[in-house]
């Protein structure tokens, strides 16, 4: 699966690793831990926001009372170490990484995971050093629910918007690079199944894994 683009733009967690499970969790415990109730799309809507972004939600919205240096402390206790010790890619992600890297594709990231969990894990499964380009919402100051951010990585990129596909697992992330104009690609994963006919409408193409697709 070569798509006709120039650039491959993908998310990090739910999308190249299997790490959604974590993830979710470590923003749960905090929601649990101060007897918050959430919507059950809680993690639909806070996915794309980041840690960051995540902590001002429950303070703003939810009413936790602690600052953001204490939820994104109580996030890293949580989830830091397994980022860097245990979590693996999804199957065929290093295979179809390889193959579009042997088409001299340009490969990059863009996630909503902060650097000190992105970069450790990347660079254990071996697959940091095939990207031109890794980027956490910080680097650019905003979120995936914000369509500046795609537009914004296009052009550090050096590509244009119908030149550039973005994988996805996050119904928000793939609608809002939609509307930035890019060519979107949703992927499964089991965090998000409740919502698998939504991203399939919203997304130009769809995959359910990685494996195989270096092959077609």
């Amino acid at each position: 699966m070569i798509l006709k683009h120039l650039a491959y733009l993908f998310d990090f967690d739910g999308t190249l690793v299997d790490s959604m499970p974590c993830w979710s969790q470590k923003m749960i415990n905090i929601l649990e831990k101060n007897n918050v109730e959430y919507p059950d799309d809680i993690i639909k809507i806070i996915t794309p926001l980041g840690d960051i972004g995540t902590a001002k939600y429950f303070k703003e919205v939810l009413n936790i009372n602690l600052s953001i240096e204490e939820m994104i402390a109580q996030m890293d206790d949580y989830a830091l170490p397994k980022y860097r010790d245990s979590i693996v890619l999804k199957d065929g992600v290093m295979d179809y990484l390889v193959m579009l890297k042997k088409n001299n594709c340009s490969l990059n990231v863009l996630t909503a995971s902060p650097h000190k969990m992105l970069d450790p894990c990347l660079k254990r499964n071996g697959i940091f050093d095939l990207f031109d380009n890794v980027w956490s919402c910080d680097d650019f100051g905003t979120t995936k629910s914000d369509t500046k951010i795609y537009k914004d990585a296009v052009k550090r990129m050096g590509t244009k918007e119908n030149e550039t596909v973005f994988f996805d697992d996050n119904i928000g992330a793939i609608e809002t690079a939609s509307k930035a104009g890019l060519y979107t690609v949703g992927v499964y994963d089991e965090s998000g199944k409740d919502f698998t006919a939504q991203l399939k409408d919203i997304s130009d193409a769809y995959i359910e894994t990685f494996a195989g697709l270096e092959q077609i």
